[in-house]
């Protein structure tokens, strides 16, 4: 008998109010869950920055369109322990090395013929204990995973088979914060998470995830990496375009319902302006018809209808 399915997630950083794009890929990540028979997580990725309130904003928001999740939402601020148990173990086992190099360093050090740029370089791999111990004079340490892959291979729902390359990437800074490689990792794993779904931005992330989980003795889950919603000019959206978040438009006369209603239409499951629920797009969801292109958002807050 296959395994019973786990649960899918969104995990948004509250370093500010979610733009329509941010919104958009909840309501796929709830869409994609609960088509699977799934539960649903929300996490916050509060490690980094953190924008006092964001948290609440966020979560109103997407209350407001209709999304529900299980309880509770979880803090990564409050997971650190668990990290930091992670770490202690590949420590131990020797999967870990200790990293100096500045983020200069790496991008000038010269790099292993066809490897990836900005891949790193190995250059604090096989320091001797005398090296480090120098090193540890001039500036504190990161850790790197010590890996024995140069690359590994994920299914994408959307996306097929994706081979991407994986390097010594950082599983704790310097600072000592928990690297989101890391986090990310531990975190799906500890909350039984195993549907991801998230901007196609993060794919070429998703092999050094699954590999670091395959390593810790996890599956991989299964991936689906959405189209992004750009601009006019065809750039990553941002608050700087205009009338992007929740706050924009409902104060351009533009309610959740309306917000809804203009990331239905984008997915291809309403008309223009048909006013919709989160139940109305379940029925409607097949992921074979989504869209397979970015969406360019123009802010039209009058072709909404209220």
């Amino acid at each position: 008998m296959p395994p019973l399915p786990g649960s899918g997630r969104f995990a948004p950083s509250p370093s500010g109010d979610l733009h329509i794009g941010n919104l958009r890929t909840a309501v796929l990540a709830r869409l994609f869950a609960t088509a699977t028979d799934r539960g649903f997580v929300m996490r916050m990725e509060d490690l980094d920055r953190v924008q006092p309130g964001a948290d609440v904003r966020q979560l109103a928001d997407l209350r407001a369109l209709g999304l529900t999740w299980d309880e509770p939402v979880h803090y990564q601020s409050r997971r650190r322990d668990a990290y930091r148990s992670v770490i202690d173990e590949m420590v131990s086992a020797g999967t870990t090395f200790e990293c100096f190099c500045t983020r200069r360093e790496i991008l000038e050090a010269p790099s292993a013929p066809h490897a990836p740029q900005g891949a790193y370089p190995g250059t604090c791999r096989e320091l001797t204990a005398a090296q480090r111990a120098r090193r540890h004079t001039e500036r504190p340490a990161a850790i790197r995973l010590r890996a024995d892959v140069a690359s590994f291979t994920v299914h994408d729902r959307l996306h097929g088979e994706f081979t991407g390359d994986v390097d010594d990437f950082v599983l704790v800074r310097n600072d000592g914060t928990p690297a989101y490689n890391l986090a990310v990792v531990v975190d799906d794993a500890a909350a039984g998470i195993d549907q991801v779904v998230r901007g196609d931005d993060l794919l070429t992330s998703a092999p050094r995830q699954a590999y670091l989980a395959t390593l810790l003795g996890h599956r991989p889950p299964e991936y689906a990496h959405v189209p992004m919603v750009l601009n006019r000019d065809g750039a990553r959206l941002a608050k700087r375009d205009g009338a992007v978040t929740m706050a924009d438009l409902a104060a351009q006369g533009v309610d959740a319902g309306g917000v809804l209603s203009v990331i239905a239409a984008s997915l291809g499951l309403a008309a223009e302006g048909e006013r919709v629920t989160m139940p109305v797009l379940q029925e409607r969801f097949s992921p074979e018809r989504l869209p397979r292109e970015p969406w360019i958002f123009v802010p039209r807050p009058a072709s909404v209808k209220r």
